[in-house]
């Protein structure tokens, strides 16, 4: 069974949605049987290169939001964090464009180590208020995961992978994906959001047992084309 991830470095339930799957994953046992496959979604692909933001600065000034209410959603979301092991520190985040992480997250799938990437990235990002757009930065942190630092370098400053980037979020667009994390089954079943671990115990096994069967799902918490997350 193959599942599809559309998802984005700066997505903070994108993050929490990724270990809410993997926990559904170890409870069942057809874990192995199970094939993953990241695809890129960007939230803000017109953002500038070289522009880097602060979480707040962008929330208020490009979403309209009160440095209150930017608070209080950060506050929700280290509480949310909390439950799942995640350290957010969403204060330090830099906004910046995703666009060169998501190849490096491509050139580490073809290298067996997705979903290690992944991680690593969200961790970047959201605990340790690194920029994600930095070449040196994002080498550095394929390295961490035992990719070749000088491979990553060489493939960031060439135009590696900016075809497979677009075409993910082309395929996304074609198949009405609106918001991130989104799964896809087999082309055939998705699950949008942030599911808690049971409901993605119970999405996987009906999926996997009875031959894939319909699966349909409410939204949950996720973030939108535009930015917004809720």
């Amino acid at each position: 069974m193959k599942i599809e991830i559309w998802s984005d470095v700066m997505c903070p339930f994108c993050y929490i949605g990724k270990k809410h799957f993997e926990q559904a994953l170890d409870k069942i046992p057809y874990k192995n049987n199970i094939e993953i496959e990241w695809k890129s979604f960007q939230l803000n692909p017109d953002l500038p290169k070289n522009e880097i933001t602060s979480v707040e600065e962008y929330l208020v000034k490009a979403k309209g939001i009160s440095e209150e209410q930017v608070a209080a959603m950060n506050n929700q979301l280290v509480e949310m964090g909390k439950s799942v092991g995640i350290d957010f520190q969403q204060q330090n985040s830099k906004v910046v464009n995703t666009g060169d992480a998501h190849r490096l997250i491509h050139f580490a799938q073809v290298n067996g180590k997705g979903s290690e990437i992944e991680e690593q990235l969200f961790e970047a990002y959201f605990t340790e208020g690194k920029n994600v757009a930095d070449h040196e930065v994002l080498a550095t942190i394929g390295e961490k995961i035992g990719l070749n630092k000088t491979e990553i370098l060489e493939m960031l400053n060439s135009d590696a992978y900016v075809f497979d980037v677009a075409s993910d979020i082309l395929d996304a667009r074609n198949i009405g994906v609106s918001g991130v994390p989104f799964f896809v089954i087999d082309r055939k079943y998705s699950i949008s959001g942030a599911q808690p671990v049971d409901y993605f115990v119970s999405a996987l096994t009906q999926a996997f047992e009875k031959d894939h069967a319909n699966n349909s799902s409410p939204n949950n918490a996720s973030c939108d084309v535009d930015g917004n997350c809720d």
